[in-house]
Order: structure tokens, then sequence, then C-alpha cells
């Protein structure tokens, strides 16, 4: 269920970062992309128990995959309040109860 839900908001951050930066949707970057988070996250170790990607302590992607994950969620992460308020709130509430089970 964890992993369909990240799945869902990684996706979602994705299309809209497309959408905006390469007068598109689905452009074969961002496709390649897509697919690369769906293979990490179907093999990923923690199954359904993890936390999102983002307060995971073990880092899969790699390092070029992971620059540009990163550069998608700093471009999508502010406007998926005004694009997708609710799905953003409920990834903001998760990370936040994450972040404070591992202190």
């Amino acid at each position: 269920m964890r992993i369909d839900k990240e799945q869902e908001v990684c996706f979602l951050m994705i299309d809209l970062y497309c959408k905006k930066n390469h007068q598109g949707a689905d452009c074969p970057q961002c496709l390649s992309l897509k697919k690369y988070v769906a293979e990490r996250l179907a093999h990923c170790p923690y199954g359904n128990t993890k936390d999102f990607c983002s307060t995971c302590t073990t880092h899969c992607y790699r390092p070029d995959m992971k620059e540009q994950i990163c550069t998608v969620m700093r471009f999508s992460g502010p406007r998926m309040m005004l694009y997708h308020p609710l799905v953003a709130i409920q990834h903001l509430y998760q990370t936040l109860v994450s972040k404070l089970r591992k202190q």
C-alpha cells in the first residue's frame, strides 16, 4: 500500500515537472524516470513497511537518477499544494510522522 502511494506521489510530481518544463507530458526523459522509480520501488527491501524515499535510510537510486528525482521534487514539491493539495498534505503529514518516529 505504501509503495503504491509513494509511486503515485512520484508520478504526479514527475508529470507536473514535465508539463511545466518540457512543454508537454510524458517526454522520453520523464517516462524513463517514471520507469526507474517504479522499478526501484518494486525492488524495495522494506516493502510496504517503508517510509517515503526522502526519509529512508537506504538510498537505492543511482547518483544520476537521484539527481534527476531531486530536481523534479525541488520543482514540484512547492507546487503540489496548488495542483494536488490533498496529496501534498497527506505526504507532508506522513513524512513528519515518519521523521518523528525515527527520533
